[in-house]
């Protein structure tokens, strides 16, 4: 019978099983996730080589003006060293990793998990996936408030391959795209694009696009040749707060 375990085993049937439980399911970028990663031992005993976590999401990529779905891995946490699982064993391995302040936000279409894996010589290694929403922290979400009180709706948000000229540590960025539906930039404005750039030490680095309306023949001119556009990068960091809607006010009327 044993035999015949081992044979089931090596192909997923009655091995190891894993299952990674969080502490809660919401995290800002670079709060802590803290939680335990559950192994139950199958019919026979095996030994696992690895116990990883990756921090996943996607991205989307063009190639010959198509554009089709990458995932990304942004993190990867190795949690131990080989080990032997016996027959029906159980045991608890908690974790605790620190969110990369670049993780992107749970906005649109964008998707955060993690995967939980085993690796096991000579058998199928077991996995288990888990969503988690990442919510804008203060500086964050005082961009966005600042965006809609001058009159901004978000549109779309989408996370996308990179140029080589903004890319950072990951292959591409969360693009927020707003559109003006009242105040003073309506009909001044096609959209504003925002981009944010975070830094470890707790400031932001801000990409504005700012996507001007054509108005007159050298506006239609401008746009036909796409340089209507105009980017603006800047720094920001909590102390900025009280005045951020104030200085993002002052750039778009510079450049629109």
């Amino acid at each position: 019978m044993s035999f015949f375990n081992k044979v089931f085993a090596s192909i997923g049937i009655g091995s190891a099983t894993v299952d990674t439980k969080m502490e809660k399911d919401t995290y800002m970028p670079g709060e802590t996730v803290k939680g335990v990663v559950e192994i139950k031992g199958g019919k026979v005993e095996q030994r696992v080589d690895e116990i990883y976590l990756t921090l996943n999401s996607t991205y989307l990529k063009e190639s010959d003006d198509k554009k089709y779905t990458v995932t990304a891995a942004i993190e990867r946490i190795k949690l131990t060293t080989p080990f032997t699982i016996g027959v029906n064993e159980r045991k608890e391995i908690p974790f605790s990793f620190q969110l990369p302040y670049d993780t992107p936000l749970s906005i649109g279409r964008t998707k955060v998990w993690v995967s939980t894996g085993l690796d096991i010589k000579g058998g199928v290694d077991p996995s288990d996936k888990d969503f988690i929403k990442i919510v804008p922290n203060p500086l964050m979400a005082a961009v966005f408030n600042a965006v809609e009180n001058l009159g901004f709706r978000i549109r779309e948000a989408d996370c996308e391959e990179a140029p080589r000229t903004f890319r950072g540590r990951l292959p591409f960025v969360q693009e927020f795209e707003f559109v003006p539906f009242s105040g003073p930039f309506r009909g001044r404005l096609d959209e504003l694009e925002v981009v944010f750039f975070p830094s470890g030490n707790g400031s932001l680095d801000i990409m504005l696009q700012v996507d001007r309306r054509a108005r007159g023949l050298a506006g239609l001119f401008s746009e036909a040749l796409g340089t209507d556009e105009t980017y603006v990068r800047f720094n920001v960091s909590n102390a900025d707060i009280p005045s951020i809607q104030k200085q993002i006010q002052n750039i778009i009327e510079r450049y629109s």
